[in-house]
C-alpha cells in the first residue's frame, strides 16, 4: 500500500486508473471529470479560523446520500450511559479481554465493540469513551461511520486492513490510526484480533505544542501517513449496510453499491496512521522525572489552555540515566483520569499482573504507583545507564474528565482483577527518625 506523508497537510490524490479525475481550479464544476459527483466532507464549522478549518472534497461515482432510511441496530455493549452502575473510585485492572473463537462465534469489528468507561455525551459535543474491540472475522458488505466523534484505534493483536473512502491503510500492532468524525470505513482482519479505541466527542486530535523543546521531537509530522485514493465500482444486489454511530446508538441503512467509490479527493480532513517506533523520546538526563506529558503523541484540547479532553501518551523503549533518582514512575494522585493499556512486553512499574490486551484505570485522585516488588528493586538498584522498556509498548489515555466504568467493564466482561489492590499490600515502612 502507498501513503501520503504529513500531519494535517493539504493532500491531493486520485486513483491512477482515472488520471485527471480532480477538477482543475475549482471544487464543484458544473460537470466533474468522468461524470463523478462532488461531495464535501466537513470536519469543522465553515467559519473556523484557517489553522483549524478541516474539510475534504471527494469525487465519487455516486454520492453518499443514496441509501434507504436508517433503522435502529442492536448495539450490544456499545454505550454512553454512564449511570447504569454505581461509581467505583478503586484502582481497577483488567485481565486480557477474551477474543471469541471462530467459526463457532463469528464477530466482526462492529459487533465486537465493548465500551469500558467514559464521560460526557455526544449530543453536547463534549466527552470521551474508551472501547475494547475483539473480533475474528472481517466486515462483509458493511461499513461504519461515527457521527459522534473521532476514533483513535490501537491494535494490540492482529493486523487491521482498514478500507476508507480515502483509500486503504494496513495497521499493525505498535501502530495507531485515527478515523475522524463522519468517515466511512470497513475493517478486514486475518484471525483473532484485539485492541483499544479512544473516542473523543467535540474535538479533533492534534500534535501537542513543543514549547521549550523547540521545533523537533516527540511525534514528527512527516511520520503520519494518509492513504491514497482507491475506488471500487461494485454493485451489491444483496444490499450493502452502512452503519452510523449517532448519539451513542447504532443505526443501519441499506444501499446497493459499495461506499468506497471515491475516485479522487483533496483536502486536509483525512484518516491517518502512525508507527509508534517513530516517536522521538525526550527524557530527563540529570535527576528526577520529567512529567509523563513529554510522552504525548496526540492531544484533543479543551477550551481551557493546557487542559486536554484526552491525551494519547506512550511509554516506549528508551534510556534511563537519571542520577540519585528512583527511576520507575512515582506514586501519584492526579486530577486527571488515567486509563492504561499494554500492546506488548512488561510495563516497568507492574511487571506482573498487567498484561498485553488488558488494561487499568486510575480514576481522578485515586492513588497509584509502583507495586511493592518494583519499589524494593528500584530502591536498591545500582544507578547506571540502562535501557528501559525494551520490547515493551505501554500507552495511556489521559483525560480531564472523571470517567465512569460501564456495567460490562465492572461485571459482565468477567475480566476485572479483584486482587489488584494486593500488589501494594507488601509495602512496608522504612521510616527511621534516627537515620536521615
Amino acid at each position: 500500500l502507498q501513503y501520503l506523508s504529513g500531519f494535517g497537510n493539504e493532500h491531493v490524490s486520485e486513483d491512477p486508473r482515472c488520471p485527471g479525475a480532480l477538477p482543475e481550479g475549482q471544487n464543484n464544476p458544473q460537470v466533474c471529470p468522468y461524470g463523478l459527483y462532488a461531495e464535501q466532507l466537513s470536519g469543522s464549522a465553515f467559519t473556523c479560523p484557517r489553522p483549524t478549518n478541516k474539510r475534504s472534497w471527494l469525487y465519487r461515482i455516486l454520492p453518499s446520500v443514496c441509501h434507504k432510511p436508517f433503522k435502529p441496530l442492536e448495539e450490544g455493549h456499545l454505550t454512553h450511559d454512564w449511570d447504569e452502575i454505581e461509581p467505583d473510585p478503586n484502582q481497577l485492572r483488567w485481565k486480557p479481554f477474551e477474543i471469541p473463537k471462530a467459526p463457532q462465534n463469528k464477530i466482526d469489528f462492529v459487533s465486537g465493540l465493548y465500551t469500558l468507561c467514559g464521560a460526557g455525551e455526544p449530543r453536547g459535543r463534549n466527552g470521551i469513551a474508551v472501547h475494547i474491540f475483539v473480533c475474528n472475522t472481517s466486515m462483509i458488505d458493511r461499513c461504519l461511520y461515527n457521527s459522534d466523534g473521532d476514533f483513535l484505534i490501537v491494535p494490540q493483536q492482529g493486523k487491521l486492513l482498514i478500507i476508507t473512502e480515502f483509500g486503504k491503510m494496513l495497521v499493525e500492532p505498535n501502530e495507531i490510526c485515527v478515523i475522524q468524525q463522519g468517515m466511512r470505513f470497513s475493517v478486514e482482519v486475518f484471525g483473532e484480533t484485539r485492541g483499544y479505541i479512544l473516542e473523543v466527542y467535540g474535538a479533533h486530535f492534534e500534535l501537542p505544542d513543543l514549547g521549550p523543546i523547540g521545533a523537533n521531537g516527540l511525534a514528527n509530522p512527516r511520520d503520519f501517513l494518509v492513504p491514497v485514493a482507491w475506488y471500487e465500482d461494485r454493485q451489491v444486489p444483496g444490499g450493502y449496510t452502512v452503519i452510523s454511530k449517532y448519539q451513542g446508538k447504532l443505526f443501519a441503512a441499506q444501499q446497493d453499491f459499495s461506499p468506497f467509490n471515491v475516485v479522487a479527493w483533496h483536502g486536509n480532513y483525512t484518516p491517518y496512521k502512525y508507527h509508534l517506533e517513530k516517536f522521538m523520546v525526550i527524557n530527563a538526563v540529570a535527576f528526577d522525572h520529567a512529567d509523563p506529558s513529554i510522552f504525548t503523541v496526540l492531544t484533543a484540547k479543551t477550551t481551557r489552555a493546557g487542559v486536554a479532553l484526552a491525551d494519547f501518551v506512550i511509554f516506549p523503549p528508551r534510556w534511563g540515566v537519571a542520577n540519585n533518582t528512583f527511576r520507575p514512575p512515582y506514586y501519584h494522585r492526579n486530577c486527571m483520569s488515567e486509563f492504561m493499556g499494554l500492546i506488548k512486553g512488561h510495563y516497568e512499574a507492574k511487571e506482573e499482573g498487567f498484561q498485553p490486551g488488558g488494561g487499568s484505570l486510575h480514576s481522578m485522585m485515586t492513588p497509584h504507583g509502583p507495586d511493592a516488588d518494583c519499589f524494593e528493586k528500584a530502591s536498591k538498584a545500582k544507578l547506571e545507564p540502562e535501557r528501559v522498556a525494551d520490547g515493551t509498548m505501554a500507552f495511556m489515555f489521559e483525560s480531564s474528565l472523571s470517567l465512569a466504568v460501564t456495567k460490562w467493564g465492572l461485571q459482565t466482561s468477567n475480566r476485572l482483577d479483584k486482587n489488584y489492590y494486593k500488589c501494594w499490600e507488601p509495602l512496608k515502612s522504612h521510616f527511621n527518625p534516627k537515620c536521615k
